[in-house]
Order: C-alpha cells, then structure tokens, then sequence
C-alpha cells in the first residue's frame, strides 16, 4: 500500500518515527521524509540508517512555511509531533497548545494545500475525559483534526486519527525511569500501587496506524483494545525480572494525574462501532444546526459504558514479564545490567 509513496513523519526523530522505519526501510516505499526540530536526532539517524530512501528535514510544526516546504509531493502524513511529557505541558500548558493544537492544525493547512491523501494524527488515552494540560491539548487537537475534515472532500484528503495508552519504553515512559533506578540501586518509586494504565508496544501501536490507514474514514478516530496492569505490578514485574529486591517507595499521586485512563469515554461508546480489536469513532458530521444539539438526545449514551484502564484486562505479574521481555530495549537494558554484575564480581 507504500510501494512508490512518499510518506512523511512529523516529530520523526522519537520512538514511533523510529519504529517506522525498521518497519518501511525494507520495502517498496519511495521515501519517507523525517520533519522534527532536533537536529542531533536528525544526525544520529542519518549516521545510524545511511539510507538514501530517507529525508531529513529541519522545521517545527508551529512554523506552517516550514511544513510546506517538506510536503510538496508527499502522499500520506503521519502527524506524531507532539509535547507529551505531562509535568512539562503542566507548567508550560501554552507551549503545549502551541505544539499540540496550533501545530496540528498548521500540519492539516499544509497536508489539504499539498493535496495530501491521507493523514493520520497520533492522539493519547489522556485526550479522554482529561484533567492535565496534556491531555486537554491533546483532546483540542482530536477537535481540530475533526473539524477539518469536514472541510475537505475525502476524496482528496482523508484526516483521522488514533488513540492508544501508553507505549512500554517510549519517551515519557516509567519503565525506563524503573529500570535507571534499578541500575543506580535506588528504590523504585511508584505512586500508588493500584494505578491501572493501559499497556503496549511501540510495534502495536504501528499496528493501529496502519490499521487506520487502511480503514479509517474521515474524521474518524480509530481506538485499539488494550490490556492494562497495576503500576505496582509493574514495578515488581521489572524487580523480578532484574532480580533485584530494590525497595518499592510510594510517592502518592502526583499533580495532574488520574487513578485510570479511559480509552473510550461513555459518549464514545454509545456511537462506536466495535470492530474486534479496534473501536471505530466516528465523527459526528451534523451541520451546525443548534436546535438539533438542543432538541435531539440519545438513550444509548445513558446505557452506554466508558472503556478504561479499569475494566479491560488486567495483567498480573508474569503476564507482564511477559510482555516486558518481548521488548528489545529490556533485552540490551537486562544484558548490560547482567554484564557489569558479572564484572563487579570479578
């Protein structure tokens, strides 16, 4: 479906862009064009690929000159540029607006100028029901990418998005943050213990993308089911498998932080269409005609219950473990770790 396309990444020096292209690099695709700010990323990705099929370039996505001048010829978009770090956007929320929400709605300007087919904007579970600067920036930007799409025809471009809870190891991540303070000998620190979040792969997160490119219809955003674990699950999963006994420290939950995600909230699920593994939101497309907002309701959204990280499965500790050796960056992470004990030993 890539074979003879030019693809773009926004934000695509990150661990998404990343995975992309192990995932493209090896097939028919034209090109695909990294867009991000961070020119050391940039360089260090050039010098760890050396592939012709891959273009850098040097923009921001709150700069629309700087989109357009990477998206002449480009057929499909996507739009992974995001600050996501929650106590960041807490402290700077319009540094968050001005990238999450004005940037996306500078990359759709761009992609309808250009004539792009198709674009497939990369959302979060903390878009629903959001109570940190994150997470409502992320909820505007699902907004906004809605809302463009109705000015469009499909048949020229088709703007959609994902959304999908946190992704092990990414950026941002607490598996990392354990692993470095296994390493350090510090105790792990956890929040509360019966924190539940949503769980999954980078390389199951490219499959929801893809899954959205090849079925998604305008305005849609498109939601993969997922399972969840306990936060002081996973800080034991990871203390089993270092084999460590680091001392698990509970912090409390911090600022701008909720007990559980919700990937589907209770609105969503009384119109979402269930497609096995993914859930399909579609975009309400009414014109903007009050009395039917005023005068039309819906009994399903009373019957209707949300899909969080509370009520999808719950992995237990070896099912996590699991999950988390499945991972390469816990393979180089737990070899390096069992490496330098052997040499401390010595």
């Amino acid at each position: 479906m890539f074979t003879d396309k030019t693809l773009l990444i926004t934000g695509g020096t990150g661990s998404f862009g990343n995975v992309v292209l192990e995932r493209f690099l090896n097939t028919g695709i034209k090109e695909i064009r990294v867009f991000s700010r961070d020119e050391k990323k940039q360089d260090d990705m050039r010098r760890h690929y050396q592939n012709d099929k891959i273009k850098y370039y040097i923009g921001d996505v709150r700069d629309l000159a700087s989109i357009k001048n990477a998206m002449h010829g480009v057929d499909y978009i996507f739009h992974a540029a995001a600050l996501k770090q929650v106590p960041s956007c807490e402290f700077f929320p319009i540094e968050a607006v001005k990238t999450n929400v004005l940037g996306t709605d500078n990359v759709l300007t761009a992609a309808i100028e250009c004539g792009v087919k198709k674009v497939i904007c990369l959302s979060t579970d903390k878009a629903a029901y959001p109570v940190n600067a994150m997470g409502i920036s992320k909820a505007m930007m699902e907004k906004v990418f809605i809302a463009k799409s109705r000015t469009v025809p499909p048949d020229k471009t088709i703007i959609c998005g994902t959304r999908y809870g946190n992704v092990m190891a990414s950026r941002g991540s607490v598996i990392p943050v354990f692993v470095e303070q296994i390493k350090n000998g510090k105790p792990l620190t956890v929040t509360d213990p019966k924190m539940t979040r949503f769980i999954m792969s980078l390389e199951e997160a490219i499959e929801l993308v893809l899954y959205a490119f090849q079925n998604a219809e305008s305005g849609d955003i498109m939601v993969q089911k997922s399972p969840s674990c306990y936060i002081g699950d996973l800080a034991q999963a990871i203390k089993e498998i270092f084999q460590v006994d680091n001392e698990i420290k509970i912090m409390g939950t911090r600022h701008g932080e909720k007990m559980y995600e919700v990937l589907l909230t209770k609105e969503e699920a009384a119109k979402a269409i269930d497609m096995g593994k993914f859930y399909r939101i579609p975009a309400d497309n009414r014109n903007l005609n009050y009395e039917k907002y005023l005068e039309e309701g819906s009994a399903k959204i009373s019957l209707a219950e949300e899909y969080n990280s509370n009520n999808t499965t719950i992995l237990n500790v070896e099912q996590i473990k699991q999950k988390l050796l499945q991972l390469d960056y816990i393979k180089e992470e737990l070899r390096n770790f069992r490496q330098g004990n052997v040499m401390t030993t010595k």
